[in-house]
């Protein structure tokens, strides 16, 4: 059975993120003292007495306030209330019963799901602070201290003990997508237009989306999980700890990915950040798909995409086997193309050949260019192989490792691409010496 969903809902500042990061066990939530920090729904799997379970962390609800971002937070909230199984409400023992706290039970006595009371900051247990939060019709309260750990336990308990009875359908391995890129390049607009929701947070402000965030779908047969992560900047422009962890996090859903989706803003042109988050995805071996955003803003003429083609062969030298489609995420323009070619490149990562076509092709790359001789001797490659995939790895034994130049062996590379179609995966190739006499 796929995991029961269990969203955490409640005012701002009640502690909903400690609480996340409690039970999952990391910091993936961010977690500080001032309200509005958890913008986006953040997703997480944990496990309490053998009982699988996702949790959501939400943005705090201010169901009352007109403010542009609050209304961005209460639509991203109830998305989660609406898709989740079971839910938590978050109250604040030290605040007391507010009416803020009596908008938010009624809005999630309406969804008809079943919700847990949670009375969280109680750092010294008192069933006299519990009494008031019966008022909200919840049924009982559970008091804990998410800082502290104290209650969680009995909490957890109840949560999953709601388990029981839901009719959760059965997921079948998705394929994981990162979709990466400076702030404000478009990502989050290319993650609800292959969703076809408004999933995350899209604004016009740089840095809105600060969470890295999780969602399944199925595109052409296809199960895929999108992840939608913070825009990364250059560290001297991280100045609050709040967007370090932000950039932290996208970095490891770079790690985490199959498939990286690079959303580069062809208005402004890839610039030295873009190739050094190139670099990040070609380092972790990630194949990837380079995404050029707001391609409608562009005057075009008939060399247009060889110039912009001409432009990011020159800046990533380093990752020659990039693919890149141009597209518009906000009117749709070529946006059908990306999750095709996101899947075409994961493909070509897990690309397998046979050892014997490996060792003709290596044989004849040799015969068409002789490699290079170093002091009176001559590289010999005897043997060739696949080791792994994902990246494709291909082992050459040859007599002397330091004789196989790095110029012979992106030959040796370039040979195996000509070939067979690698694009959008890296390839490594490992020397290992072996004797003629062996």
């Amino acid at each position: 059975m796929a995991k029961p969903l269990v969203a955490i809902v409640g005012r701002p500042n009640v502690g909903k993120s400690t609480f996340f990061n409690k039970v999952v066990g990391k910091k993936l939530s961010i977690v500080e003292d001032f309200p509005g920090v958890t913008r986006d729904r953040l997703y997480a799997d944990a496990e309490w007495c053998g009982k699988s379970f996702t949790l959501v962390d939400t943005g705090g609800l201010e169901l009352k306030s007109t403010d542009e971002m609050w209304v961005h937070i209460q639509k991203q909230a109830q998305i989660a209330i609406d898709t989740a199984d079971v839910i938590i409400l978050f109250t604040d023992a030290k605040a007391g019963l507010t009416s803020a706290d009596q908008d938010v039970a009624l809005r999630l006595r309406k969804s008809g799901k079943p919700v847990v009371l949670a009375v969280n900051k109680l750092d010294n247990y008192s069933p006299d602070k519990l009494f008031e939060f019966y008022n909200l019709g919840l049924g009982e309260p559970f008091g804990i201290s998410a800082e502290h750990g104290t209650g969680i336990g009995d909490l957890l308990d109840e949560i999953t003990g709601k388990f029981e009875g839901l009719n959760v359908e059965e997921n079948a391995d998705a394929i994981k997508i990162a979709i990466v890129g400076k702030p404000n390049a478009g990502k989050s607009s290319l993650c609800n237009k292959l969703l076809g929701f408004d999933r995350t947070i899209v604004s016009d402000i740089a840095g809105t989306t600060r969470d890295a965030i999780d969602t399944d779908f199925k595109f052409n047969g296809d199960t895929y999980t999108i992840i939608d992560t913070a825009g990364i900047r250059k560290k001297s422009s991280v100045n609050e700890d709040l967007e370090y962890y932000s950039v932290l996090r996208a970095l490891g859903a770079i790690r985490r990915a199959d498939v990286c989706v690079m959303v580069i803003d062809a208005e402004s042109g890839i610039t030295e950040q873009d190739v050094k988050i190139c670099g990040y995805i070609h380092e972790q071996n990630k194949p990837s798909v380079i995404v050029m955003n707001k391609w409608d803003v562009i005057e075009k003429d008939t060399n247009t995409i060889n110039k912009f083609n001409a432009e990011l062969s020159e800046a990533l030298k380093f990752m020659d086997y990039f693919v890149p489609v141009y597209i518009s995420a906000k009117t749709g323009q070529r946006t059908d193309k990306v999750l095709t070619l996101c899947k075409k490149s994961l493909e070509n990562s897990r690309k397998r050949i046979s050892t014997g076509v490996l060792n003709d092709l290596v044989l004849d790359c040799v015969r068409a260019n002789e490699p290079p001789s170093m002091n009176g001797k001559r590289l010999k490659i005897t043997y060739a192989t696949q080791a792994d995939t994902v990246p494709p790895t291909f082992i050459i034994f040859v007599n002397e490792e330091k004789l196989l130049h790095f110029s012979y062996k992106r030959y040796l590379e370039n040979c195996i691409r000509k070939a067979y179609d690698f694009s959008g995966t890296p390839i490594k190739i490992i020397t290992r010496e072996k004797r003629d006499d062996i």
